[in-house]
Parts: C-alpha cells; structure tokens; sequence
C-alpha cells in the first residue's frame, strides 16, 4: 500500500506499506528480536503475549491521554484522582496476567520492524 495516514497536527507519517511489513514480520520465522514468531509448539505463550501487548498498548495511549486531559486542566481534582487508580490498577491487571500466563512482562514491548518498538 502506498496510502499515508498523517497524525494531526503531530508531524507523524505513517506509510501503511511500513504496517504491512513489519505485520509480515510479526509472523515470519525472520522477525526480529523481540518480536512474536507464532511457533506451533507455544502458540498459547505467543498469542498470550501479543494480546498482553496490545493491552498494554491500549493501557498507555489511555495513560497518555490523561496526562494531556491534566495538563490542559480538563479533569477535575477527583477525576483525576480516579483516572490515576484507575489507570495504575489496569498494569497491576496486566502485570498480573502476564504472571499467571508465564509471560515476562518484558516481553510485551513488540519489535514491529520498520515502525519501531511497540511500546
């Protein structure tokens, strides 16, 4: 693909031909370190991590998301109160998960070839 998605106002250019590489590379026995090559033999542990992954994923955009909602003084004292436990409770959860799924929380930071790390 030779389509472009540019973030607003951000200066970030993203070539989707670059999603569609480095999401080849997530499932090729070529994928570089740090990146999730699905074995048959730990498919459970693979798919564990890459949706543990994408959680934390989700978890920090949500966190950085705050963070702007604070610094623009859009929350209130309690919301931003709440957002913290909140927000400190979900990495507790997936830490927790990632105990329980034998997978090391280290792990979760995706090598996604040419659009860098994952987190």
């Amino acid at each position: 693909m030779t389509s472009t998605s540019e973030g607003e106002g951000s200066g970030f250019r993203l070539h989707l031909g670059d999603f569609d590489s480095a999401l080849a590379a997530v499932f090729t026995d070529a994928a570089p370190n740090g990146s999730i090559n699905l074995d048959p033999d730990r498919i459970e542990h693979d798919l564990a991590r890459l949706v543990l992954a994408l959680i934390e994923f989700l978890r920090r955009l949500l966190e950085l998301q705050a963070v702007r909602r604070m610094e623009a003084h859009a929350l209130s004292e309690d919301e931003e109160e709440r957002v913290g436990l909140a927000l400190m409770r979900a990495a507790a959860q997936v830490n927790r998960l990632a105990r329980e799924l034998g997978v090391d929380p280290r792990e979760l930071n995706l090598q996604l070839g040419p659009l860098g790390r994952l987190l």
